[in-house]
């Protein structure tokens, strides 16, 4: 590929991954459509171009970084491939567990469950963190990658569990911390005992604070801290979460041997965190401010879609993954439609699916806000992607995890239609094209808590929040507030299972767990609600109808987004009502949805008697 420079033209810079969601982010934010892209005189504009009308928002380094960026990948985009290729993810289901307040918090409270999730339907359980860890960030800080917890359980506890899994038909995906790993890792020990050590260069450690950059952590402050030996260490999220150096062959090699160690316990896949951030700019340079203030982090143009991340993803995919004919799917924060692709094209052999994050908070806002979601930025969202992602490629399904607060919250604060949205979500999450991901606590109608103060919290992401704002002089109630609005542990709360465990308020909805489990079903009968074409039928204000066909069955989801009464879909007499059973023709209600099945092979059939009648 030609390199870009300021004399490019727009449509140069949009035909690359990294420009296309660049750009489609800032139309985004703007709130305009990127199809003025498409615009003849927008599009042959050269980059130089939109220095000056854009020098209030964006200092000339965004465009030297950005250019950096893009020509630092070189891939070719492959061509559209028409057929999908069938497979059991496609079609499986997925539930991911948070340890530590599923059940009991142990391995055994997870196998007591194992009949009630596959009565739910699910297929694979995805699950967050069990490895030794000191839990600075409840076990994404890995001590020691071949060793369970002692709050969980023993190997053998996982191993009855993985046992338990495979015997009721389900897979067990794990989750794979390989950004980084706790500075009480015996790689790190061992690279603060020796300066000559080899596991030395396993890290991004320097001298002295000199030789660090202006990178900022996730966590709050600089992304960089003094180690026991003097020395000055990366780590872009929590102190103790020592970002590993992937440019390092030697540390690729023991990751690989790794993972494959547990592929080899038969363990059907992982779940890959924060993946896409494992290579950096080579020297590590300086962020540009300017992207720093627009983003709200330093230095992440060098690091979330970095120069070799093709190549090590597709070497691990090789020397691991492909190998044990397993699963992938990687957390790849910030990468948009266009890098999603080029990292999941199935003909590439890097990773199976991603989890983008751009639906999870509207234009403008961010996780820390408090503010109103609106479900017609989530419809536009999905049918871009629903439409444009490719066939090569296959969509994650979700809305929330454990890392952000529940979403049925963000929509209605209030908690008075929280039933009516879960079922809502629900439905068009598993009749959607792609793969469902249910977070634990999405079947039962759980919403955000009301926590009392900042003492009720563990989310070590909140609290150093927190203490930074409170010690600049900000109000503390404000940020309170703030927090409260962000915080990860609305999420990570005991799941109810009975009083005891219901401490923060929560009660099981069993309307919503009875949809989850119909829809589940129905899902799993229909192979047309996981490969069938979607087709949107509207997308009006507040309004989403959508038709899912192959040719032997066609579905239409009619849903409301909004709290006022609509008018329904028109519905022809060949459907029939499959959800709710309400009277055809009746408003559809606050956030309601309706769900229409026609048999087309039935059809045909009563045609064809029809015509011998008439005969």
């Amino acid at each position: 590929m030609k390199k870009l420079t300021m004399d490019s033209r727009i449509r140069d810079l949009y035909a690359t991954d990294t420009g296309h969601d660049i750009l489609a982010k800032l139309c985004m934010q703007a709130g305009i459509s990127t199809k003025w892209i498409d615009n003849p005189v927008i599009r042959n504009l050269k980059l130089k171009a939109l220095q000056k009308p854009l020098h209030k928002v964006l200092d000339p380094g965004f465009f030297t970084a950005l250019l950096q960026l893009i020509n630092e990948h070189t891939e070719q985009r492959l061509p559209e491939k028409k057929d999908i290729t069938h497979t059991w993810w496609k079609e499986a289901v997925f539930y991911q567990i948070y340890p530590r307040t599923f059940n009991h918090g142990t391995i055994q409270g997870i196998s007591e469950k194992l009949d009630y999730l596959k009565s739910l339907g699910v297929d694979a359980v995805w699950l967050s963190p069990v490895y030794d860890s000191p839990m600075d960030d409840n076990g994404y800080d890995i001590r020691d990658y071949r060793k369970i917890a002692e709050q969980f359980g023993t190997m053998e506890d996982f191993d009855a569990l993985l046992n338990g899994i495979h015997a009721h038909g389900m897979k067990l995906i794990m989750d794979l911390v390989v950004n980084h790993t706790s500075d009480e890792h015996r790689f790190f020990q061992e690279a603060m005992k020796d300066k000559h050590s080899p596991y030395h260069d396993y890290y991004y450690l320097v001298p002295d604070k000199a030789h660090t950059n202006n990178w900022s952590s996730f966590f709050s402050g600089s992304a960089w801290s003094q180690y026991d030996n003097g020395e000055y260490g990366l780590h872009l999220f929590a102190r103790k979460q020592v970002d590993l150096n992937w440019d390092n062959p030697s540390l690729r090699h023991d990751v690989s041997d790794m993972v494959s160690w547990w592929l080899d316990k038969g363990v059907d896949g992982f779940r890959l965190d924060v993946i896409n951030y494992i290579s950096k700019d080579s020297g590590l340079p300086d962020g540009d401010e300017s992207i720093g203030k627009l983003i709200g982090y330093q230095g992440i143009e060098h690091y979330y879609y970095g120069p070799h991340l093709h190549e090590y993803l597709h070497e691990l995919h090789e020397s691991a993954f492909a190998r044990h004919n397993a699963f992938s799917v990687g957390e790849c924060p910030g990468a948009g439609m266009a890098m999603a692709s080029s990292l999941t094209d199935e003909r590439r052999k890097e990773l199976d699916m991603i989890f983008s994050f751009d639906h999870l908070e509207t234009p403008g806002h961010v996780r820390f806000e408090d503010y109103q979601y609106d479900l017609n930025f989530l419809r536009d969202y999905l049918i871009d992607w629903q439409m444009h992602y490719g066939s090569a490629c296959w969509m994650s399904l979700f809305y929330n995890n454990h890392d952000n607060p529940r979403m049925v919250s963000k929509i209605d604060p209030s908690g008075q239609y929280r039933r009516e949205i879960c079922c809502l979500l629900a439905l068009m999450q598993l009749s959607l094209k792609g793969t469902p991901f249910i977070y634990q606590g999405d079947e039962m109608g759980l919403g955000n808590v009301p926590f009392g103060g900042i003492d009720e919290l563990q989310d070590i992401e909140s609290l150093n929040y927190y203490r930074e704002h409170v010690g600049k002089g900000e109000k503390e109630s404000q940020v309170w507030q703030t927090v409260l609005a962000g915080t990860r542990d609305h999420a990570r709360v005991p799941l109810p299972w009975n009083e005891t465990e219901a401490q923060y308020g929560q009660k099981i909805d069993p309307m919503v767990t009875r949809v989850y489990r119909q829809w589940t079903g129905l899902r799993h009968r229909h192979k047309c609600l996981v490969y069938g074409t979607f087709e949107v039928l509207s997308k009006k204000k507040n309004r989403f109808v959508y038709r899912r066909e192959d040719e032997n069955e066609s579905w239409i989801i009619d849903c409301n987004l909004s709290v006022h009464e609509t008018e329904p879909w028109h519905v022809s007499d060949a459907y029939e009502l499959v959800y709710p059973e309400t009277v055809r023709g009746s408003a559809l209600g606050a956030y309601g949805v309706r769900a229409w099945y026609q048999n087309k092979g039935s059809a045909i059939m009563e045609n064809k008697d029809t015509e011998k009648e008439r005969k």
